[in-house]
């Protein structure tokens, strides 16, 4: 994902330290029940869609516009379906982040999956049984929305 304005402000004074963000990232799923996935540009790998909130955006509202911007795709916020702080992270150019991901269950309602920006080399729908290698990340936020279990929070479990 390309780097926000205001993380490129905060680095210019804060340098490669670590960096507390809010992500937001979503299992969209079409009415034949596939999931949608990117093939990022930046790592080449197959992931759900995923993004930065703005200062101020609505963690629902983010992803939506993170779903359409990367893939074409509208889709509406159904639920959330994990919070969890994920691994601090140290990207190439030596920048440290940690992000705290609200991971949605989303449904989508119009549009054509295809590649919408930068930040993906290719967008599909994949049944849940036949997805490509993912991370452990992706694979376990599939699994929760398709099994259609509650939220689930890191210390607390499935309720």
């Amino acid at each position: 994902m390309p780097t926000p304005d205001f993380i490129r402000d905060l680095r210019a004074t804060a340098g490669n330290q670590l960096l507390w963000i809010p992500g937001v990232s979503a299992v969209v799923l079409d009415p034949e029940g596939r999931v949608l996935l990117g093939r990022r540009s930046d790592s080449g790998e197959w992931a759900i869609i995923g993004g930065i909130p703005d200062p101020g955006e609505q963690p629902a509202s983010a992803i939506v516009r993170e779903v359409y911007e990367e893939t074409a795709v509208h889709c509406v916020a159904e639920r959330v379906l994990v919070v969890e702080a994920l691994s601090p992270v140290t990207y190439p150019n030596g920048d440290k982040c940690q992000y705290m991901d609200i991971c949605f269950l989303c449904r989508a309602v119009a549009g054509e999956a295809r590649v919408n920006d930068d930040e993906s080399l290719e967008v599909g729908w994949f049944e849940p049984d036949s997805l490509p290698p993912l991370q452990e990340f992706a694979v376990r936020r599939i699994k929760h929305a398709v099994e259609g279990g509650t939220t689930w929070f890191e210390g607390i479990g499935q309720g």
